[in-house]
């Protein structure tokens, strides 16, 4: 008699195959999503850092603060009435806030601006914040 079929054996070897390579792929595959949300934030903070210059560069000082910098805030109009070249879409994972004349290493720094990005809850990068400055120092 010719017997053809999948012997129990073959099969727990297939099923551990599937779920080693489930271990290693699915944590991978968030670390892309976290990265890929957060550069959202990169992308958005570098071009409020180019539209405050611009601003700075017309009228010898940098716009005045704008919105409540915590996450869970959407200050959009707030920055967006100061600066009308920030467009940063929709359906946003982060929370944006401008602030003015900060404290830079000790001092207040005259004129200067800080913009910051806060994770939102419920998203892939709660709890995240990133911020960029005057200096084009940044946390990111």
């Amino acid at each position: 008699m010719n017997k053809k079929g999948v012997t129990l054996i073959e099969l727990i070897i297939v099923v551990a195959i599937i779920g080693i390579l489930a271990m290693i792929g699915v944590p991978a595959y968030l670390g892309q999503q976290k990265g890929a949300a957060r550069t959202e934030a990169y992308s958005n903070l570098q071009n409020l850092r180019l539209l405050e210059e611009q601003f700075f560069a017309e009228n010898s000082d940098y716009t005045a603060a704008a919105g409540t910098c915590a996450a869970n805030n959407d200050n959009i109009a707030a920055i967006r009435a100061l600066l009308r070249g920030f467009n940063p879409g929709s359906g946003l994972s982060f929370s944006y806030c401008l602030e003015h004349d900060i404290n830079l290493g000790g001092a207040a720094q005259v004129p200067c601006f800080r913009a910051s990005a806060f994770g939102n809850t419920g998203t892939r990068v709660a709890g995240d914040t990133f911020r960029i400055d005057c200096n084009n120092n940044r946390t990111f």
